[in-house]
């Protein structure tokens, strides 16, 4: 299958919306990039194409691909067939019919879908009065179809068998017509392309939005329509009250213009449908109603994640009451009342309601862990207890704990997603972060006595290098006073005649013994001396970084206080 809905990864702020509003538990992956950022892409296995994560994105993170581009293309060298939407009213109230024209300029040809549409209530009519089908579960809606196929494929013998408005109108073209030209649909459905592929009756998906941007990207202006009525010249029959099934219930109302005694119920919206059909699935098959009418937009196709318009539901309402009036209007006989009806009987002695039935192709469900898997998976998202498995807040985007569970067994989501998760490993960071804080405080607290010491310790000795600075420069004076007293008496001693000389001689000889041991520590002084000075030096340095570094701890100290 094609990949419709698609992720900017740039745009994505892991905001979780695109998981909270998609009703297919396995269509997102949410994953943590490198920087603590969170991403969330889409599965494209799946998906079901509904819109919702489009439509509830504010970031502009995800968009979607349709078949507009090579729509176009092909238009330029083909004859395309142009199926237009009863939606498109709505989607483009002043313009609709401009788009039409613009499109037969082109050389297309334009089919109402709404007659489509008329064709699917008279087949429903017909195989329920045939007794064909028992309880269904209504199909126009592509993503319904998609859902029931992907995660409830046992609800595939309720899913209705007859082909929806737009597939039934390519039946009667290609069929009854006998066109084969490409068909390009114009709604403002995303799933519908999942619908073309499976039936291989469409070629294109158009949507109104990424139609409007190629008219806008190329310069091609749509005149406003002057007149006010919903009539168009199509190349071939127009619809009549199957022009309003693209607004809630529009299935329901047609059926019911018949056979009021049928029981319908209705649902739309994603948030409320698809959890009603996990519920539809769990009941038995006498509690459901002959016909359970759904659609995945909440106000129908009017407003679908494709429509291009700025459009209220009360707007786009109204003017679905004004087609439903004006339908009503061009009906010849037997509308309300209990006559014939011209289009039924038509239909009854011209069509066959095995041409307008279809088959579907079920996915192979993804297991459900059990338990004890899921276990493990708790014990990662940090939750210990019971109460703690229900903590079911939401932010992660999941309905439940227990789902979000699943989607991380299943590797579509990361236990750093959960908030009590990111709770727990915050506050254990914090206590971590405040113990060491704690030793880091005792450790300053520590090296600040230490360095008071030192310096303490430092200014003893820079006095005692004083005290020896002065010690041996008055040595060094008292050496050299001695030293040349010595000389001297050697000097007189060696001048002096009348001295025994023998006795001269010795005391010459220990005299100069002391000159030699006076120069010696004369020596050692100059030594000291610039040893000293060296120390000094060294001191200043040492006492200069012990300034720093009390400087420093005193500054953290006052901080942490």
């Amino acid at each position: 299958m094609s990949e419709l809905i698609i992720t900017r990864p740039d745009k994505c702020v892991g905001c979780n919306s695109c998981v909270r509003s998609c009703p297919a538990p396995e269509a997102n992956i949410t994953k943590m990039l490198e920087g603590g950022k969170f991403v969330t892409t889409v599965n494209p296995d799946r998906c079901i194409g509904c819109g919702s994560c489009v439509k509830s994105c504010n970031h502009g993170a995800r968009d979607y691909i349709d078949d507009t581009e090579e729509c176009m293309t092909r238009m330029k060298r083909e004859k395309i067939i142009i199926l237009a939407d009863p939606s498109i009213k709505t989607g483009f109230p002043t313009k609709w019919k401009g788009i039409l024209d613009w499109f037969r300029k082109q050389g297309c040809m334009i089919y109402d879908a709404s007659f489509g549409a008329d064709i699917c209530t008279w087949a429903h009519l017909r195989a329920i009065e045939q007794k064909k089908v028992g309880n269904i579960i209504t199909q126009p809606c592509a993503a319904i179809v998609k859902y029931v196929e992907t995660y409830q494929p046992k609800l595939l013998a309720n899913l209705s068998p007859i082909h929806s408005p737009v597939s039934c109108s390519a039946v009667y073209i290609k069929k009854y017509l006998n066109r084969n030209n490409p068909i390009a649909v114009l709604s403002s459905c995303i799933a519908k392309k999942f619908e073309a592929e499976e039936t291989g009756l469409i070629d294109f998906n158009v949507t109104f939005k990424k139609l409007n941007d190629y008219f806008e990207r190329n310069g091609i202006t749509i005149p406003v329509s002057s007149t006010e009525d919903y009539e168009y010249k199509f190349d071939d029959q127009q619809g009549q009250v199957g022009a309003i099934y693209s607004r809630p219930g529009g299935l329901r109302d047609n059926i019911w213009l018949h056979n009021q005694d049928i029981n319908i119920t209705t649902s739309e919206g994603a948030q409320k449908v698809f959890p009603e059909l996990d519920m539809y699935a769990e009941m038995p098959d006498f509690k459901h109603p002959e016909i359970f009418d759904v659609l995945s937009c909440e106000f129908g196709c009017n407003l679908g994640p494709g429509a291009s318009t700025n459009q209220t539901m009360f707007d786009v309402m109204l003017t679905m009451k004004e087609v439903e009036n004006e339908a009503k209007s061009r009906r010849k006989s037997g509308f309300m009342g209990r006559g014939d009806d011209k289009m039924l009987k038509k239909f009854d002695d011209e069509l066959k309601l095995n041409d307008f039935l279809r088959n579907y192709k079920p996915v192979t469900p993804t297991p459900v862990p059990t338990e004890r898997q899921l276990d493990p998976i708790y014990e990662s998202m940090g939750k210990h207890t019971e109460d703690d498995k229900k903590y079911d807040c939401h932010a992660c985007g999941h309905r439940s704990c227990r789902d979000m569970a699943i989607a991380i067994y299943r590797g579509l989501n990361t236990p750093d997603n959960c908030v009590v998760h990111a709770k727990t490993v915050m506050v254990a960071r914090h206590s971590e972060l405040a113990e060491q804080h704690e030793k880091l405080a005792e450790i300053t607290y520590e090296c600040l006595e230490l360095s008071d010491k030192l310096k303490a310790d430092v200014d003893n000795i820079l006095k005692n290098m004083e005290t020896i600075g002065d010690s041996t420069a008055k040595t060094s004076e008292r050496a050299d006073v001695v030293r040349n007293l010595l000389t001297n008496v050697v000097a007189f001693c060696n001048d002096n005649p009348t001295m025994d000389s023998g006795s001269v001689s010795q005391l010459i000889n220990i005299l100069e013994t002391t000159i030699d041991a006076f120069s010696a520590l004369d020596d050692n002084v100059n030594v000291t001396n610039e040893s000293s000075g060296l120390i000094n030096n060294s001191i200043g340095e040492i006492t200069r970084l012990v300034e720093e570094i009390n400087n420093t701890l005193h500054k953290a100290s006052e901080k942490k206080s």
